[in-house]
Order: C-alpha cells, then sequence, then structure tokens
C-alpha cells in the first residue's frame, strides 16, 4: 500500500497537524515525569532519610539557588550558539538534558538513612545540581520552541494546551503511582512488634510515649494487637505509614526511564518551522544578559505571566510535602495523597477539550482571568476545611482543590501561549526578539519560587508554629501538629491563587484586541523586510 504523502506549507515544511500537538505534548510529558518527582525528594529527605528541618531548608534552597541562575544562563548559551546541529539546535540539547535526567532523577534517591550528616548533605547537594541542570538544558530549549513550531497564534495556543495536557499526563504518573508504590501500612506482627521503631529517634521526653508496650494496645480501645491489626500511632490515632526508601529509589529510576521515552518522541516527530538563530543579528552580535534583564522588566505580559507562576510554585507546589505528611498524620492515608490531589485536578481535563474554542471566542487573558477567580474560591473553601468536624474534612478539602484545580486547568492550558505572545510582545514593544533568554528568565523566577517556597516552609514545619519534629518522620507527630499542617496546606493554596489572579488578570496586558493588533504589525513589519 502507497504510503500517503505528506502535505507540505507555503515554506516546504510539513504541515502543522496533530503530529506536532502530540510531540510537543510528549515533551512536557517527559518533562513533569521529572518534576513531578521534585515534591518527592522533600518528603523521601526528612521522612526517610531524616533530614532535620533546618539544615534540609537552608540546603534546598541553595541547590535552588542554583536552579535559578543556570537557567539564564542556559538560555544565553543557547541563543548564542551557532553551531549546526543534525537534529537542530534545540533538540540537540533536549536530547543532552534528557540523558542528565535519566541519570541525576535516580542519583538523588540514593537510599542511605545511616549515613551521617555530612554524607547526607553532600549526597543531596550533588544529585541534586546534577539532577536540576540537566532539567534545565532540556526544558529551556522545549519551551522556546513553541515559538518555532508555529507562527500563528491559533497554533501556538492550542499547542500550549496540548502541552497543558501532557504535562497533566507526566505529573500524573509520579502523582498518583508513587505514593501508592512508596507508602507501606504496619500491621502488627507479634515476632518483631516494635521494628519500626528502630527507623526514628526518640526525642527527650517522648520516650514513655513511644516505649514498646504502647506499641502493643491500640490506643484507641486499649486492648493487645493481634496478628495483622492496624497499628495506629500513639499520639495522632492514625494508621502508621512508612516510607519505604528503596522502592523510591527504583520508581525513580523507573519515572526517568519513561520521562527519556517521551522525550525521543517528542524529538522524532516535532517539525520546527522557526529559524533558531534569528535572535542573532548578521553581525553574529551576542545576546547581553544584563540588557535583557532590563528589557524582560518593561515586558508587562511577560512580567505578568512570571507572578503568576512564582505564585503557583511559592504556594501550590511548596504545599507538596506538607500535604503529603498532612494526610500520613491527619488523615493516616499518604499513600493516597496523590490520588486525592489529582481528583482535585480532574476539571482541567474537561475544560482541555474546550480551551482552544474558549480562547479563540474570548482571548487568552479572559480565559486565564475567569480561571483565576475559580481559583480564589477553591481557596476559600480550603480555608474552611480544618474547621469541618473531621468527617467531612476530606469531603469539604476535595471540593476546595476542584475549584482550585478549575482554575490552574483555565491557566496552564493557555499559560505557555501567553508566554509566547509575551515574546512577540517584546519584539513589538522593543524590536528585540530573545526567546531563549526571555523564556530563561521567566524559568529563572520560577525556579526561584520553587526554591524558596519549598525551602520556607519546611523551616516554617520545623519551628512551634507548626511543631514538626524531623526525627519522627510521620509516626510520632503530635495531633496538634497534624492540625497545624491542615491551616498550613489551605494557606498555601490560597495564596497560590491570589498571585494567579494578580498576574494573569492585573498586569498582563495583551488581550484579544491587542493581540490582533499585534500580530497584524508584526507581520506587516515583516513583509516589509
Amino acid at each position: 500500500m502507497a504510503k500517503k504523502p505528506v502535505q507540505l506549507d507555503e515554506k516546504g515544511y510539513r504541515k502543522f497537524g496533530i503530529r506536532d500537538k502530540l510531540a510537543y505534548a510528549a515533551g512536557d510529558a517527559g518533562c513533569n515525569m521529572s518534576f513531578g518527582l521534585k515534591g518527592t525528594v522533600q518528603t523521601f529527605w526528612l521522612v526517610y532519610m531524616f533530614m532535620e528541618t533546618g539544615l534540609f531548608s537552608i540546603l534546598l534552597l541553595l541547590v535552588q539557588a542554583w536552579d535559578a541562575i543556570n537557567d539564564p544562563l542556559i538560555g544565553t548559551l543557547i541563543d548564542n550558539d551557532k553551531r549546526k546541529y543534525k537534529l537542530g539546535k534545540y533538540k540537540t540539547y533536549i536530547l543532552i538534558g534528557a540523558c542528565g535526567l535519566l541519570i541525576g532523577g535516580a542519583a538523588v534517591f540514593m537510599p542511605f538513612p545511616g549515613a551521617n550528616t555530612v554524607i547526607k548533605a553532600v549526597l543531596f547537594v550533588l544529585g541534586y545540581i546534577i539532577w536540576d541542570a540537566a532539567y534545565t538544558m532540556a526544558n529551556v530549549p522545549y519551551g522556546t520552541m513553541l515559538n518555532l513550531v508555529s507562527e500563528k497564534a491559533e497554533e501556538r495556543a492550542s499547542l500550549s494546551v496540548f502541552r497543558s495536557l501532557g504535562g497533566a499526563v507526566g505529573g500524573m504518573l509520579p502523582g498518583i503511582i508513587l505514593p501508592m508504590l512508596i507508602w507501606n501500612k504496619v500491621t502488627f506482627d507479634p515476632a518483631n512488634p516494635t521494628w519500626f521503631l528502630d527507623k526514628i529517634e526518640i526525642p527527650e521526653g517522648a520516650e514513655s510515649a513511644f516505649a514498646p508496650e504502647n506499641f502493643l494496645k491500640n490506643p484507641i480501645t486499649g486492648e493487645l494487637y493481634q496478628a495483622g491489626d492496624k497499628v495506629l500511632s500513639p499520639l495522632t490515632g492514625s494508621q502508621i505509614e512508612v516510607l519505604q526508601g528503596e522502592k523510591v529509589f527504583f520508581a525513580a529510576l523507573i519515572m526517568g526511564v519513561l520521562g527519556f521515552l517521551f522525550f525521543l518522541f517528542m524529538i522524532k516527530n516535532v517539525t520546527i518551522r522557526g529559524n533558531e538563530y534569528a535572535q542573532l543579528n548578521d553581525e553574529g552580535e551576542k545576546v547581553n544578559l544584563l540588557k535583557s534583564f532590563g528589557t524582560f522588566m518593561k515586558n508587562r505580559p511577560a512580567v505578568g505571566c512570571t507572578v503568576a507562576a512564582m505564585g503557583m510554585f511559592l504556594g501550590m507546589q511548596s504545599a507538596t510535602t506538607a500535604t503529603t505528611i498532612m494526610f500520613a498524620t491527619h488523615f493516616g492515608q499518604a499513600s493516597m495523597s496523590g490520588l486525592v490531589t489529582m481528583v482535585g485536578f480532574l476539571p482541567m481535563f474537561i475544560f482541555m477539550p474546550l480551551a482552544t474554542k474558549l480562547v479563540k471566542k474570548f482571548g487568552k487573558k479572559e480565559v486565564a482571568s475567569i480561571g483565576s477567580i475559580a481559583g480564589l474560591i477553591g481557596g476559600a473553601i480550603l480555608c474552611v476545611f480544618p474547621m469541618c468536624p473531621k468527617n467531612i474534612q476530606l469531603v469539604v478539602y476535595m471540593v476546595g482543590l476542584i475549584f482550585f484545580g478549575l482554575g490552574m486547568g483555565f491557566y496552564n492550558c493557555v499559560s505557555w501561549a501567553m508566554m509566547g505572545d509575551a515574546i512577540d510582545y517584546q519584539e513589538w514593544k522593543f524590536g528585540q526578539r530573545e526567546e531563549g533568554v526571555v523564556y530563561a528568565l521567566h524559568s529563572f523566577f520560577r525556579k526561584l519560587a520553587q526554591g524558596v517556597g519549598p525551602a520556607a516552609v519546611i523551616a516554617i514545619m520545623g519551628t512551634p508554629l507548626i511543631g514538626y519534629v524531623s526525627s519522627l518522620g510521620t509516626i510520632g507527630q503530635s495531633a496538634e501538629t497534624a492540625e497545624r499542617l491542615c491551616w498550613l496546606v489551605a494557606g498555601l493554596y490560597t495564596f497560590s491563587a491570589i498571585c494567579q489572579f494578580v498576574g494573569v488578570a492585573l498586569i498582563y496586558n495583551i488581550d484579544k484586541k491587542t493581540l490582533a493588533q499585534m500580530t497584524e504589525e508584526l507581520a506587516a513589519r515583516k513583509a516589509a523586510e
């Protein structure tokens, strides 16, 4: 059977279509297969490796500072690279990054809980630096590719929707499956009734609560445990769940392999139709990072996108570790934390098929602004759940997440297309087109928030405000600590929703009318060249 001939556009490229959309979606699936592990990193090092909260928050802040710095550095490197590659410049860098993600993602989860503090710190810092540099190497060129796959605003919007879909799939796999694989509920074993106590350091003054005899009796009924009974914490009354570090390592390795395969699919099937070297002038003038930073700060839509993204990381992403520990200590269901969280984001998938039509009718800014209001409603509901009776708390929590997820769904479906328009805005307003640097600076602030947020939350957890004791893992936290974690999680989600609203509804200024004018004038300039 004869192969169907490939249809070409006016420039001789394969016509833009579903192949490009699926391939581009696979790229973000690959990125998020790795990114989805970041919340587990924090839980792994706090709960399994027993890293002290103060030290860990400092180390996390340091490695994330490197994470933020390396984005504009690598973005500038890519923009200034004039070498010709067989795969193309961007795809080559993505392939290098994908290989590094596979190796570094597993290295960060090396399970050595018995090592001393110095060795643990070195293992964490080295593993994370390698992993994060690889992520930047893959993600920065991947993000800048959107404007080069198509020059048409409606096709970019479609790519952004598919990117969100791919990112959601890539994030859901580790988000849902990983907690189920790595947490083990403790049942009573008469042959070794207190084996899990070997995993924790009993703090001074708590010996009575953790005395072996207290783990022989059900703290609620006072009756002796029988073989196979659920073991409950004598302090919280929740079933004890133990994090299995070895399984975390192998799960991270598997996720890395799957992510690598997603990247390969993207590299093979997406078509770059724009000029990867357009940001260099005829004289080969190199990009000046400091000058580009000043221009970026004048780019109002880029700043708006960045504020919204920073809010997402300072709030929602920072809540990941606190949420997992909240589920372990308050609900006794750490293994279900990922599934419950993802249920809240189902509206994103419901909205995605409608996104392109809604954007075409109303505009990207308009759709994202409506979403931000839904997010605010979700944040308000989440602030109510800690005050509800225990038997309905989880239901109220999920309702809040559904509204929050709806808001995030609206925003995520158009966020990257909005950022693409912001890059066009820079060319329109300032006559400069620096895709790599603009995207990298956007990523820099995202990463800065990604580091500051979790580090600050972990530090707060270790203060009397929350009362989390790192040496106890999830086994023996107090009921008061578990309740305070509920308030912390609710506050973080609410903060995230507020930042999203400010960024997309108040700062971002490319509405549907402005976009049409900008597109028309840029096309006229190119036609006149």
